[in-house]
């Protein structure tokens, strides 16, 4: 079945009173979702400094680190998540750090592990109650070193125009309900933050328009069992799959994340 956007967001939008249910005390209002390519077998090198180093010197400045993750299907890929109160409060902290004598004196050793730290999503919540709720967690000590335990799946679409508020809309009326009843436990959802980037020295993509959804998952066992339960959605399957693929401007992403040792979440 060919449908397309019109329709997605018809399909999407006729189920509002399923709304998924707000989180409270939400953070943040700006997230940057940052992905790293390191060299061969420096990953770990990467996540131990930065789990050593750049989690409470950052937030020291006003920066909230929400979680570090290495990618289950890429070996040289670490992700990780920083959230902030505003864009201005943005600027002011990563002035703040990037100024700062513990970054000058860390950064010949991270920038060592790193061939490309370019990829990075400046993201907002994508509706009031969307964003990650983290009151509750507590983040492991220093002296933490095992990875934990769980899976986080980021699902990434990409649109030709900024997202509109009624794709929004519908995927929490109807996408979210079905990927959750398969088994997904959605954490967050976010869209692209459009507003300049004004801290120029670190570059984000500004030329993108995406939908962010974050789900946990116990294991890569469980998120196979949700994969498989979706497939026999019918709804899923025999319209929405279709509509909304037929609505992106290419295929979606998907980051199955392993949180670090220190990640707050995970």
């Amino acid at each position: 079945m060919n449908l397309g956007s019109t329709c997605l967001t018809a399909l999407l939008a006729a189920q509002l009173g399923a709304a998924v249910p707000a989180q409270a005390e939400e953070c943040c209002a700006v997230v940057e979702l940052r992905q790293y390519i390191t060299y061969p077998g420096k990953r770990d090198d990467l996540a131990t400094l930065f789990e050593r180093e750049f989690i409470e010197s950052q937030e020291e400045v006003g920066i909230r680190v929400l979680g570090q993750f290495r990618d289950f299907n890429d070996p040289h890929r670490f992700t990780w998540l920083r959230g902030f109160s505003a864009m201005p409060a943005r600027k002011q902290a990563l002035t703040e750090f990037y100024t700062g004598p513990l970054w000058k004196r860390w950064k010949s050793a991270a920038n060592a592990t790193l061939y490309d730290n370019d990829d990075v999503l400046l993201l907002k919540p994508a509706s009031a109650g969307s964003g990650f709720a983290l009151d509750a967690v507590k983040r492991p000590g220093k002296n933490v070193t095992a990875p934990q335990a769980g899976l986080i799946v980021a699902t990434l679409y990409f649109f030709k125009q900024p997202v509109s508020a009624e794709f929004i809309s519908g995927f929490n009326a109807d996408l979210a309900p079905i990927f959750q009843r398969s088994g997904a436990r959605i954490i967050g959802r976010f869209v692209s933050e459009k507003s300049v980037n004004t801290f120029a020295q670190l570059p984000v993509r500004e030329d993108v328009n995406v939908f962010v959804w974050l789900a946990r998952f116990a294991d890569r066992a469980d998120y196979d069992s949700y994969s498989a339960r979706l497939a026999q959605d019918t709804r899923w399957r025999d319209h929405l799959f279709a509509a909304l693929y037929n609505s992106l401007a290419e295929a979606p992403r998907t980051l199955m994340l392993e949180p670090t040792a220190r990640s707050l979440i995970r």
